[in-house]
């Protein structure tokens, strides 16, 4: 299939397509193209460079030019190499040059604290909590993974490059892509909420495929990591989807991690567990499906409504570090519950979204789903800080999300 390579927001230098069949395969929309050779062309314009030097070397027949060119293009590896350091997380390990020792690390990446990003972006008494871990070792680490960070201020200007060079992960439904702006976004929470059986899983599995593919056909590039908590996921339906793009189904699957969440408190340690993942592979994105159903019923009743919502900002706020630790694109869905006034954020259908003001403000996206006719499924944009409020039709196939035929 693809060879991943783990650099964030760096795309990787070579896409092995399904070698079995030199046949097009059909993008992120179901129109033809040939990956293989799109990337083939590019290492041939590569080689084509390389061999212009190597004439311009042999032309000359100088010592002096060779070893000239050779120390330009060894410049050249080390400002490469330089650059693509910089575009990940950091790993723990990089505290020991730092002067922090061995069993400190260990203490922090046993606590799920496996990047200086991890460390840095949590408050001073999180750290306290990490057993062996005192207040001037706490602050420590805080001044360090400050000098190793910029976390300080920079310009407007820098922020819209960085977001400028963010990956979107198509839908599958042309619609639904433009509405989005592109398709999923990365670095933020993206949530689904809906009743029962309007397409929220559905469109689960099938960006679970799209992420492995490559940018150019609106893919992330990446692996998929699927924290499951209904026993919805399926991967029969993986399969026929990974079959539209010409996929080895079997190596679909092998990119995909999947977990069975059986409470709320197992749904926090599999987030623990992801990170530590994240580290060693190159995953684009993350699914949680759904975020709130154990939640509901491991909380039952107005007097655990504030210990459930605690526990609930907590997961979140482990999302979204892990968007930003390791730029992924996170994707959470949400159940519904009746409610006399539902209000903007429930739509004004009658049904809001479980979770209240921590859900609402911890979604970067909210994305409402309903019926529509037979296999139509109907999509608002409910919030987006860059995005108007608006709606579309998407369809559920065989081979996953598309677009209704025009009625």
């Amino acid at each position: 299939m693809y060879a991943l390579r783990y650099d964030i927001f760096q795309r990787p230098t070579d896409y092995r397509t399904n070698e079995r069949t030199n046949e097009g395969t059909n993008d992120s929309h179901g129109n033809t193209t040939n990956p293989k050779n799109n990337y083939s062309s590019e290492r041939n314009r590569v080689g084509q460079g390389n061999s212009t030097r190597s004439g311009s070397q042999n032309s000359t027949g100088t010592k002096e030019m060779a070893q000239e060119n050779s120390a330009t293009q060894e410049a050249q590896v080390e400002e490469e190499e330089d650059e693509s350091l910089g575009m990940g997380p950091t790993p723990i390990a990089a505290l020991s040059e730092y002067g922090i020792n061995a069993s400190d690390i260990k203490k922090l990446s046993e606590a799920g604290n496996d990047t200086v990003e991890a460390i840095a972006y949590q408050p001073r008494k999180s750290l306290l909590s990490i057993k062996g871990i005192s207040e001037a070792k706490a602050d420590k680490l805080l001044s360090i993974c400050h000098q190793i960070l910029p976390l300080g201020f920079t310009t407007a200007s820098e922020i819209h490059n960085r977001r400028s060079a963010l990956i979107h992960i198509t839908t599958g439904s042309k619609n639904l892509d433009t509405m989005l702006g592109g398709g999923i976004d990365t670095q933020s929470i993206t949530e689904f909420y809906g009743e029962f059986r309007t397409g929220k899983s559905q469109l689960c599995h099938h960006l679970s495929v799209s992420c492995q593919l490559p940018a150019s056909m609106g893919g992330g590039e990446g692996k998929c990591m699927f924290i499951d908590t209904e026993g919805t996921f399926r991967p029969e339906r993986i399969i026929a989807i990974a079959e539209r793009y010409g996929m080895d189904g079997e190596e679909v699957l092998n990119n995909i991690a999947v977990a069975r969440a059986y409470n709320s408190d197992h749904q926090s340690q599999l987030l623990r567990e992801a990170s530590k993942l994240m580290t060693l592979s190159r995953f684009a994105i993350l699914i949680v499906d759904s975020a709130t159903a154990l939640y509901r019923t491991d909380y039952s009743g107005r007097g655990e409504l504030a210990d459930r919502q605690a526990h609930l900002a907590k997961f979140l706020r482990g999302c979204l570090g892990l968007a930003e630790q390791f730029g992924i694109a996170v994707v959470i869905t949400n159940q519904v519950m009746s409610s006399p006034d539902s209000g903007p954020g429930g739509g004004g259908l009658g049904k809001a979204p479980i979770g209240g003001n921590i859900m609402a403000h911890s979604s970067t996206t909210r994305l409402q789903f309903r019926k529509g006719r037979e296999t139509t499924r109907i999509v608002k944009l409910i919030d987006s800080p860059c995005l108007p409020e608006g709606e579309t039709k998407m369809s559920i196939n065989q081979n996953g999300i598309g677009d209704p035929e025009e009625e």
